[in-house]
Parts: structure tokens; sequence; C-alpha cells
């Protein structure tokens, strides 16, 4: 292909990215810019001026179906044979293929997830977690070998970090050494171990290096601010002492720091490759300006490392509706209004699949599964296991094989009527049925009939129609590339399960203090990582875009809830973030009651006091308070730290408040918990039973989200 006509279709800044062709090139790129237009014109460009054959390259992302998405793209442009992989996927390759010449002896098995191990290893060690909090040691353990943390070092670790553990640190430590050795016993390997031998491998052996740098000159790494330690660890192995690298990304978008993604690589790109190009892509072709307004104000009100780094959109669509802001009396009333709204957006021709519920955490989900059922709209709910692993699929894919196999030689049957039959077999009706996991199946079989459906209304251009063995080819495909069969149905996902996506109307749903941000960021980078989730949140909106809260959790109960501190200067009558941040000022600086030092420390603000200062507290109340935590954690199955941490019962028990609004002032008892737990708390501080005003309190779910 002629290179020049690669670069047709480009903006400016496109093409300024996709003509540097020799690395190191950052580009800087903005939600909705067109990063992957970008950077796959860049590679198809490369090839086509000679600069690099196509498989000395390798395109690195962070998902299956980005990587689909990106290959895709090549093949259009005239690139089909370029390797677009997660690091796992190459990882795992590479591996595979050096392994018998490395080690030799059979290959571990690969592990999808952790929790079993983690809980053999929990049983060995005597420590005895419920479910979540398997689910919560397994992501700790995931965090610890991505941030190369060793289990000897770990509790040293999270004392000197803010980071808090889902259990005390020295059980996490024992439970993560008793993994290791339970998955080297068993020949076992996981996502993370897999990444470190892998370059191990590379730069230990100098063999495998030249043959694996020999393979691959030309580096692209796409979502570079989502980028962990280890992954640099193993892009750092594949490069050795080059620098034809392309990385790509936007540190606003950095939402898996908990996870241990730093955008450190991303925003110090440029100092580690001063003779760098630098390109920022800033044009938003996905929302309208309205939307765009929103998102600017929401980024620009960042503090920290977000401050330095975030990118000024400038629409490039026409005008659209301005966004809504909507307040409920109840969380109830929030879903059955969302569901309601969702329903004339619905008459007014927006079709089901360009529509999207985001919550925070997955628990809001079931409120608006049930108020979108009451209203007769579809939905599917994203983030649960992916489409070609779940059994109905497979029982699905090959019933319609072997229907292919009999149907040779024959006289095609109706394909829509064919497969309508056979899923019916393994649980297809024609209307949902009841409950969330039965309608999870439905829909992925329905799913599987309207792929079937979209196929058969576009016969081959000799006019002969398509048949079953087409379906089956066309699924072999989708299942190589993770591209799984879309439900028309509205979307109901977290703000995690979100990034990527886009549609034409999104409802950010819950936008309350203690859910957005969520009541355990607590420090000022956790809530910031929180400002970029409801940034992203923002930025999947093309056209309508509604932001509603509710002021209590259930119909009756005390309407204490305020609007998130991120809609400040958007909602109307709410303060501006100057305004607030001035308020603050004017408070002055906090300072120990014991000593009058300003305090700094996040632990010292919430209890008021230096830590090595003398505190004067109720010991058997504290134990009070700690025994009460530790009961309702357990009821509710959440980590105690959710209810409140340690630092805010000590702050607690020193200053003993006598009512709700004393207790308010406490650092760490936001609205949500004062709610919740406020009377339960004062009556421990008043020696009474806390038990009668605990009862039929719910805790919020712990977040689920991770990364793809």
């Amino acid at each position: 292909m002629d290179p020049d006509r690669v670069l047709e279709g480009l903006d400016p800044e496109q093409t300024l990215a996709a003509r540097a062709l020799r690395g190191p090139v950052c580009i800087l790129a903005g939600a909705g810019t067109g990063k992957t237009r970008a950077i796959t014109h860049r590679i198809a460009h490369a090839v086509a001026a000679g600069v690099v054959s196509e498989q000395q390259v390798l395109a690195v992302t962070f998902t299956n179906r980005a990587a689909g998405e990106m290959r895709g793209r090549l093949r259009s442009l005239g690139a089909p044979r370029v390797q677009a992989r997660t690091f796992h996927a190459a990882a795992l390759r590479q591996l595979s293929f050096f392994w018998p010449q490395v080690i030799g002896g059979e290959k571990p098995t690969l592990i999808d997830s952790k929790i079993q191990a983690v809980a053999r290893a929990a049983h060995s060690v005597g420590v005895q977690p419920d479910r979540t909090g398997l689910r919560d040691l397994a992501s700790e353990i995931e965090w610890a070998k991505v941030t190369q943390v060793r289990p000897t070092d770990y509790e040293r670790v999270i004392a000197k970090t803010s980071r808090q553990a889902p259990m005390p640190a020295g059980e996490v430590a024992r439970v993560f050494e008793a993994y290791e050795e339970l998955r080297r016993e068993h020949n076992l390997l996981d996502f993370e171990s897999m990444l470190e031998l892998t370059a191990a491998m590379i730069n230990e052996y100098p063999a495998i290096a030249q043959r694996v740098r020999d393979q691959y000159r030309y580096f692209v790494v796409d979502e570079f601010q989502d980028v962990n330690p280890l992954q640099k660890l193993l892009l750092d192995a594949w490069l050795g002492d080059r620098d034809d690298l392309c990385v790509v990304g936007d540190p606003s978008q950095t939402i898996y720091s908990f996870a241990g993604a730093t955008p450190s690589y991303l925003t110090g790109f440029a100092a580690r490759y001063p003779h760098s190009t630098v390109v920022e892509l800033v044009r938003d072709y996905r929302s309208t300006p309205q939307v765009v307004r929103v998102a600017n104000h929401v980024i620009s009100q960042a503090g920290g490392t977000t401050s330095a780094g975030h990118l000024t959109l400038q629409a490039q669509r026409p005008d659209g509706p301005d966004p809504v802001y909507q307040e409920y009396e109840d969380e109830p009333a929030e879903a059955t209004g969302v569901a309601r709204k969702i329903g004339v957006l619905l008459e007014e021709g927006v079709p089901a699949g360009e529509i999207a519920v985001l919550v925070r955490t997955n628990a809001q989900s079931a409120a608006y599964e049930q108020a979108l059922t009451d209203q007769g709209v579809p939905f599917t709910v994203r983030g649960t296991a992916r489409f070609f692993e779940r059994p109905e699929i497979k029982k699905a894919v090959h019933l319609l094989r072997g229907a292919r196999h009999e149907a040779a030689g024959e006289e095609p049957a109706p394909l829509i009527s064919t497969v309508r039959q056979l899923l019916g077999q393994i649980g297809l009706t024609d209307t949902a049925p009841e409950g969330r996991q039965a309608r999870e199946r439905w829909e992925s079989l329905t799913a599987m009939v309207q792929l079937a459906e979209d196929m058969a209304a576009k016969p081959h251009p000799d006019g002969t129609p398509v048949t079953m063995n087409d379906l089956v080819e066309e699924l072999d495909v989708r299942m190589a590339t993770e591209h799984a069969p879309g439900f028309e149905g509205v979307t109901i996902a977290s703000l995690h399960a979100a990034k990527g996506l886009e549609w034409d109307a999104v409802f950010l749903v819950g936008l309350t203090e203690g859910m957005m941000p969520i009541i355990y960021a607590e420090t000022d980078e956790q809530v910031e990582e929180e400002r970029r989730l409801f940034y992203v949140g923002v930025t999947r909106a093309r056209e309508h875009l509604a932001m509603s809260w509710s002021l209590a959790r259930s119909p009756g109960g005390r309407k204490s809830r305020k609007p998130s501190r991120f809609l400040d200067g958007l909602r109307p009558a709410s303060p501006t973030t100057t305004a607030r941040r001035a308020e603050r000022k004017r408070g002055g600086p906090a300072r120990c009651r014991v000593c009058g030092s300003s305090l700094t420390d996040a632990a010292e603000r919430k209890l008021g006091r230096c830590l090595d200062c003398p505190s004067s507290y109720d010991e058997a109340l504290l134990e009070r308070l700690r025994d009460w935590r530790r009961a309702v954690s357990q009821e509710q199955k959440v980590p105690a730290y959710v209810i409140f941490t340690d630092a805010t019962l000590q702050a607690i028990a020193e200053q003993e408040p006598s009512g709700l609004s004393q207790l308010a002032a406490v650092s760490g008892v936001g609205a949500v918990k004062l709610d919740r737990y406020g009377e339960a708390v004062l009556a421990l501080v008043s020696g009474a039973d806390p038990v009668a005003v605990t009862e039929g309190r719910d805790a919020p779910d712990d977040e689920e989200d991770t990364p793809e």
C-alpha cells in the first residue's frame, strides 16, 4: 500500500503521530480522540514505508477485545501479520515456546483464578476467611506480585504505605507464602508468575534474548497509564537497549492503581527519553460539546499528579442535549426514575444496546435490574464470565457444530428456525425467565440467535443464503478474538467494566458522598482515583448524559446523603469547588489537640493528634467498638475496614461523641456511615447495647471490579 494513502483521513495530530515512525514516541490521547486509529495507522504506515516488516511488530494492549479490534483494523490497512496481543498472551506464547530448552519437563498448569489455591493455602496456615475475604486475599496477592513485593517483605511494605490490607498484614504474608509454596509444589502458574518467568528467561539467557529481540523490533503499547511494575519489567526485557517504543495513554483515565497500575511510566516517558516525540490528541470525536464540557470540568478540579497531566478535550461533534442532574428521595425511587427515562429514550428511537446504566459497585446493580424488569426493558449485566467460557455457550457451540456435520451434503435448513430449535434444548425460551442467573443464561443464548439473525439478513454476494457452516465459522473467528455477540438490551455495568466502551446514552447513578467517592477512599490519592473513575464514566457518553443521586437508602429513611463532591460546580445550586477549598483554607491547617503541631499525615488528621503524642481514651470502649465492628463485618460479609478503619475507631474512642453532629465531625465518618452506623456507635459510646439499632442495616458490598 502507498504509505501516503495510509495517512488519508487522519487529523493533523493523528498524522503527526503516524509520521513519527521511529521511537521513542509518546501519544497522550484523551477520551474519544481516536487513539486506536492513530496507532494502527502509524504501524501500517511504518510497514508500507519499509521501516519495519509486519512480523517484527508487537502491539500490546490489556484486553483480548482491544487486541482483536487492533488486529481487525490492521488487516483492513494491509498489515494482517502484525502481532497484536495482551501482555499475558504474548508472554504465554514465548514461555511455552522456550520452556523445553530453558527448564524442560512437564509444563506447568496455568490457573485462571487464584481463589481455590488461596483457599487451600489459607487453610494450611490456620486462616479461615469467608468468600469475600478469599476474594480480597487473592486480589492482595495479585497486587503484591505485580508490584514485586515478596511474602517476606509484605508486612514491612504495608507498614510504610497507606495501603489497607484486607486482614492483619502478618496473616496476609503467611497465606501469600503458603500460596507460593503450594503453587510450586503442584506445578501451577498464575498470570503474574508467567510474566515474571518470561522476563527472567529473556534477561538470564542471552541466546533467548537475542531470538526474541530479533523477532520483535518495533513495539507499541496501548493504555500505557495502566502498566504495572511487573508488566514494565517484561517490556524492558523485550526492548533491551533499544528505544523503538511507542506508548499511548491518558493519565486522566488511570483507574487501576488499587491493582498496582501506575501512570508514572506514561507521565515520566519524556524524562526517561529526552529525545522522544510527544503528541497530544485532544479532538474529541465521540461526545457532544455538552458532554465534553462536563468531562473537562470534572478533570480540571483534580489535584495531585492528575492535575499536572490532564488534557483539555475539544469537542468535534454538533451540539446535543444538556446533561441532566436529578435528585431522588431514595434508592428505589432513583432506580424507577432512571428506568422510566430509559423508556422515554427507547420511544424516541435510541436503541436499547446504545444505553448504559453505570454503577460504582456491583451491589448497586440489583435495583436497576428490577426496575428495568418492571418497565419491560431488556438489559444485560456486563462484567460476568467471559462469553465463550459460559457453560450454556459451550453447549450451544457444540450443538451448532454437530448440526453442521449432520447437514453436510443435504439441502440447508432455514438457519434461524434451526438455531432456535437447537438452543431450545438447553434453555432458550420466548421470554426472559425470572432470576438473575437464569436471565443471564437466557441473554447468552438470545445473543447467539441475534447473531444468526444478523448474518441471515445479509446473504452471500451470489444470493445464496447463510448456512449453519457460515455461522459456525463466524463463531470460530469470534472465539479466537474474544469478540462476543451482543445482546440487544440496556447495559448495566460498573464504572471499571465500562472502561474502553461507549454508548449514545449513559446514566451515572448513585452519585453520593460515600459511593462516589467510595467510603474507603480516605487519602487524597484515593479520592483522585475516584475522580478519574467518574471522568471515565462521563466520557463514555456520546450524546445523552444523566447523573442522579438519592437522599436516603430506603423509602422513609433519613435523608442524610449528600450529592458527590465531583458534581460541585455542575449541578444547579451546587457550591463551586473553589468555594469549598476556600472554606477549608479559612479553617486553617489541622492541628494536634495535644501539642498544637500541624497535622499532615492522614492517620494523624483522623485522630486529631500526632501519632507519638499521648492519648487518653477509654480502652474498654475501644474494645467494644472493635468487637461490634467485627460482628457487623462478619454478618454483612465485608472487610472490617469497610465499616470503620482502626484510626476512625480510635478517634471515636478518644472524642466520645454524644450526638450525631459530634460523630459526623470525626474524620472518617461520612454521611453514608453516619446513616448506617451512627446510632449503633452512639449507643456503644453511651454504654448501651447496639444490636437493636443495627438490625436490617446493610453495608455496601466491597468493590468487585478487576482489570480485564
